[in-house]
Parts: structure tokens; sequence; C-alpha cells
């Protein structure tokens, strides 16, 4: 069964959190019309191997941005099919060869995921005009909840910011087409948009064009 609530989150990046061996998501905490969000962004796989595969564009160019800016602030449910919706291997957004691992945590300065998103997201909050677009799965509003990083009420957000289909495992159920996550940051002054694309190295690269699940027999 492919994930609940898929859309977008137009919004403004105002903190962030690194990643963690105990909590391993790169959390950003972002307002839109004055409600708050939190986009979760995993840095760490619970399958082997835990590192991420992830691409960065600096001046991503794809005709999905055309109509990203007419969008309302808030989260727009998409609907599963070639448009707004993403699909690492149908959309052609990259080449998949520019993918490359990734720990979160390693020693030194801008050389592992937290860092790398984090440099990104920083930039993205000292710039004015710049929106932040979240393609994933939203969860809440939590009536009664506070946010359990940032403490905002309503606990509200958005998570699989990452490629949703050929998983393996208890993973499977989550397999869609057209439902792939990933993070745009458009800075409108400098008339650019920076891409961040997020995927593990459990899954699979061929899946099938109905369900997305791993097609048998090819190689990942």
């Amino acid at each position: 069964m492919p994930i609940h609530s898929y859309g977008v989150l137009k919004c403004k990046a105002i903190d962030r959190r690194l990643g963690t061996n105990e909590n391993p998501h790169f959390q950003v905490h972002v307002t839109s019309n004055n409600e708050h969000f939190r986009i979760a962004i995993n840095v760490k796989s619970q399958l082997s191997p835990s590192e991420l595969l992830y691409c960065t564009i600096e001046h991503f160019q794809h005709v999905i941005t055309a109509e990203l800016p007419a969008l309302p602030f808030g989260f727009t449910p998409l609907l599963s099919k070639p448009g707004h919706a993403l699909d690492y291997i149908r959309s052609k957004l990259f080449d998949r060869r520019d993918m490359v691992p990734l720990a979160f945590d390693i020693p030194g300065r801008n050389n592992d995921l937290n860092e790398k998103l984090d440099s990104n997201i920083k930039r993205a909050m000292e710039t004015e005009d710049a929106v932040l677009y979240a393609f994933g799965e939203r969860w809440g509003p939590e009536h009664g909840k506070a946010d359990k990083i940032f403490g905002f009420k309503l606990g509200n957000g958005i998570h699989d910011i990452h490629m949703n289909q050929g998983n393996s495992g208890s993973f499977t159920k989550d397999d869609g087409v057209y439902q792939d996550g990933g993070l745009l940051i458009h800075f409108p002054s400098e008339d650019r948009w920076f891409a961040v694309f997020l995927a593990f190295q459990s899954q699979s690269w061929h899946t099938d064009d109905r369900s997305g699940h791993a097609i048998t027999g090819h190689k990942k």
C-alpha cells in the first residue's frame, strides 16, 4: 500500500536540529501562514548499509519547478501521477549515478550528511525570500500534543523525504510510484532552485510501474 497523505509542504525555515543516533533525522522547524510544521529528514537507514544515498543539485532545472511558486503556502495533497509528484525513476529528476552514500556523523567540517543539509537550511534561513518545498507524507495535526522536537502546538509535520519505492522487508508496504520525497529550496532573488534527493541503499532502482515494488532479478 502506498504512503498516505502524499503531498508538498510550501514553507519558510526558522530553526533546525542535527540528526543523532538516538533520533537519526535532520529536523527543520518551518512556518506557513502562521502554522508550524516539522520536516523530519532521514540521515541514517535502519537497514544495512546505514549510510543514505544523497544527491544535491545547486542549480536544479526541471519542468516541475515552473508551477510550484503558484502553490499556496501550506500542505498541498498531490496525486501519485506525473505532474508535481516526484518519481526518482520516472521523472528524470537527476542522474542516479550522481547519488553517493554518506554517513551523517563523520568527524571534521562539512563532510557528512548532517552538515550538508545544515549548510543549505541555514542559507535558506538567512535569505529573506527563500522558500522550501518538502515532498513526502504528512502527519498531524496532533491535537493535544506538542511537537516533540521544537515544542510548538499542535504537533504537525511531513516526513518520508526520500525515495518511497523499491523497498525491502517490512518497508515494502510503503511502495508506490510518483510518491517519492525530496526537498527543493527556491531562491527567487537569485533565480535559482536547490534540490536534495535521498534514497536508501537497500532500495531497488528497478520497480513495477504500477505497484512500485522491486522487480526481482534486477540488480539494485
